[in-house]
């Protein structure tokens, strides 16, 4: 079975677009940088050849890689989604009970998480400590910090 990798809608949208940008922008680039370092003679102690094929082996891998999550995807519209209890695509509002900061996540796919931007991975401790709980409970968190403790606040969907 062929596990399903959930992602939002724009997290799908730009997955397609960086492969489109390595596809069609950074393929040929690299291609044209080959080809000039060949032009330069031995291939045996050409830094430029070899870093040109490095580059090309990384952005076919990066493709491979991004081209795979697309076939798998199970695009998720949190909009569309409802109810109490914490799930992939929710919108949080927490309380740090040690500061009483408040902290604003969404739990997304892996490759969408930006905690400066408040996405964070559904891989991630915390959102795996925070699914299936609702608001008003608190959840205790062990991340590579330390561990942490939060109230669920609010969750919402959109």
């Amino acid at each position: 079975m062929v596990d399903k990798v959930p992602m939002t809608a724009e997290g799908y949208t730009t997955m397609q677009e960086e492969v489109r940008i390595l596809k069609q922008e950074e393929r040929p680039r690299i291609i044209h940088a080959i080809e000039e370092a060949r032009a330069h003679g031995d291939l045996s102690e050409n830094a430029e050849y070899h870093a040109a094929k490095e580059a090309q082996g990384w952005n076919e891998t990066r493709i491979s890689e991004m081209e795979d999550k697309l076939s798998r995807a199970e695009v998720i519209d949190p909009s569309t989604l409802s109810g109490s209890t914490v799930k992939f695509g929710a919108r949080l509002v927490l309380i740090d009970e040690d500061t009483d900061a408040e902290v604003k996540y969404q739990i997304v796919g892996d490759f969408e998480a930006d905690v400066k931007k408040g996405r964070i991975s559904i891989s991630s401790p915390i959102a795996r400590a925070l699914i299936g709980k609702k608001q008003g409970d608190s959840v205790e968190v062990n991340t590579p910090g330390g561990g942490k403790s939060y109230e669920i606040k609010k969750v919402a969907w959109s």
